[in-house]
């Protein structure tokens, strides 16, 4: 394509997408399954085929230039937003060289610390092309991955992970290594990281040369020995590649390999991780085991967020239960009604709950109050319309577990707080004028809404239907091309996306 029939032939709105994603995904599921049956040369020569695609290379420039959240932000070459004939010609000459340009760096707070985050802000240029290696190079590994590995991978979200952890503490009491590992994509060895990629030179060299680009902070340049940037579009596939083989290690740590029941159990959204086992010994052993495992790739777990403790009992002056991605995972002693069972009908004397992490709690009502605060002499409609997504999103994220008694909680604080808010606009009126002002009946309870700019109601959190979520199956990867299982599976979690399996078009 030349580039005066871009202007001419081609239009950038009037590209058929859905053909596109077809022919894209149809090269990325032949690549996922030469992967699984060990087909390194079909693999090779179809992630070639690949990245050499106009397919491809438009769906890289369209994912970094429109679909993306961060798409207006400037690297070192300035560049925040590409006109329909910029995207065309970008995609027309993305191509794998070899080089790279630095990365602009921002730090970004860390929430309920002083700590803060190092993110590293690619070449518009650059996000496209790793976008186009990533769909490439992510099929390859998803047929490789660990079935207990959650963390930025497609399809598979938190919601698998908490999941998984109920399936290994509803029958059996279990001692717990809850850990998280320090600066894990800051640390990555780079040496060890490309031999565990093992791709072909080109490829390869594309990838050290993201790895080695160095960043600019402050308009000062800075090299990069260690470490994959944080925002970049490849870096947390990288960071999945670096931390594959942990769950295969841990297994091997006590039991034989076929007696499943004696295996410690890791599971691991990113860099948090729980390793759960009904032997404390062998929880100890899993700690060192892990520690001699990291070290290779140059890193190790933050003491800070290490600790060891039992699912029902107090151990070693740690409180029963853990936090792990928002959630509180404890069992607690109960009667024979509630109790649960043993695959033989054993009554066991404890039940498993699941809900919200009081932290996370907190937070959400910091949030909420801020908002409210902020919006002192705003409209009611106005501060619903900024409430209502972020109580919709909050609640549906927990709305998987036992959340009825969390989200009753967060309704009456809610409701105090928005009690001030009316009293303060109306300090000389009584509470009777203030409530039937703000608060209307509506199918029968009293919720706060108006009526005016065509009506805007307060979600209320209890609202929430609480609904199991079902966890994805071990092996399965939207690149299997099995529809029938996504779409079924579409269908019975109200939690995922459909857009994350329309953009692979095979359906």
């Amino acid at each position: 394509m030349s580039k005066t029939s871009l202007k001419t032939t081609v239009e950038w709105k009037n590209l058929n997408w859905r053909k596109l994603e077809r022919q894209v995904f149809k090269l990325q599921k032949r690549i996922y399954k030469a992967s699984q049956r060990g087909d390194v040369k079909a693999v090779r020569k179809l992630q070639k085929t690949l990245i050499k695609s106009w397919a491809a290379k438009a769906l890289a420039v369209r994912k970094v230039s429109q679909d993306n959240q961060g798409k207006r932000t400037a690297g070192v070459d300035g560049v925040k937003s590409l006109t329909p004939v910029q995207r065309l010609r970008m995609a027309e000459t993305l191509k794998v060289t070899g080089k790279s340009r630095a990365t602009r760096r921002v730090w970004l707070p860390k929430p309920n610390t002083d700590e803060k985050r190092p993110l590293g802000i690619l070449t518009m240029y650059d996000r496209a092309l790793q976008a186009l290696v990533k769909q490439a190079l992510e099929p390859e590994w998803e047929a490789k991955f660990e079935p207990n590995s959650y963390g930025f991978r497609p399809a598979r979200s938190c919601h698998d992970a908490i999941e998984q952890i109920f399936l290994e503490l509803c029958r059996t009491t279990k001692y717990i290594l809850d850990a998280d590992i320090a600066k894990c994509f800051d640390r990555i060895n780079h040496e060890e990281l490309l031999k565990k990629i093992n791709t072909y030179p080109t490829l390869r060299k594309q990838i050290k040369a993201w790895l080695k680009s160095g960043v600019i902070d402050n308009g000062a340049f800075e090299e990069t020995e260690t470490g994959t940037p944080q925002g970049g579009v490849i870096s947390p596939l990288l960071a999945n590649i670096a931390l594959h083989g942990m769950e295969t290690f841990i297994s091997s740590v006590a039991g034989q390999p076929s007696q499943r029941y004696t295996q410690p159990h890791l599971i691991r959204y990113a860099d948090d991780l729980v390793i759960m086992h009904k032997d404390i010994e062998v929880i100890l052993k899993c700690q060192d085991a892990l520690k001699q495992w990291l070290a290779p790739m140059g890193l190790e777990l933050k003491p800070s967020k290490t600790r060891i403790c039992h699912s029902l009992e107090e151990y070693n002056g740690e409180k029963a239960g853990f936090d792990f991605l928002g959630f509180n995972i404890r069992q607690y002693p109960t009667g024979k009604a509630k109790s649960l069972k043993n695959g033989k009908g054993k009554t066991l004397g404890y039940t498993l709950t699941i809900k919200p992490s009081k932290e996370k709690v907190k937070l959400h009502l910091a949030q909420l109050k801020k908002v409210i605060k902020t919006h002192k002499a705003a409209s009611q409609a106005a501060l619903i319309k900024e409430l209502n997504p972020i109580i919709k999103g909050w609640s549906n994220y927990y709305s998987t577990v036992v959340s009825k008694e969390t989200f009753s909680y967060c309704d009456f604080m809610v409701w105090q707080k928005l009690r001030a808010w009316a009293n303060r606009r109306h300090n000389n009126k009584n509470a009777k004028f203030v409530a039937n002002k703000y608060w209307k009946t509506i199918q029968g309870r009293k919720k706060f809404t108006t009526r005016e700019n065509g009506g805007y109601t307060l979600f209320i959190h209890a609202d929430t239907p609480i609904k199991r979520f079902v966890k994805v199956q071990n092996s399965r990867s939207p690149y299997d091309g099995d529809w029938a299982y996504w779409g079924g599976r579409m269908g019975k979690n109200h939690l995922i996306s459909k857009r994350m399996f329309e953009k692979s078009g095979d359906h």
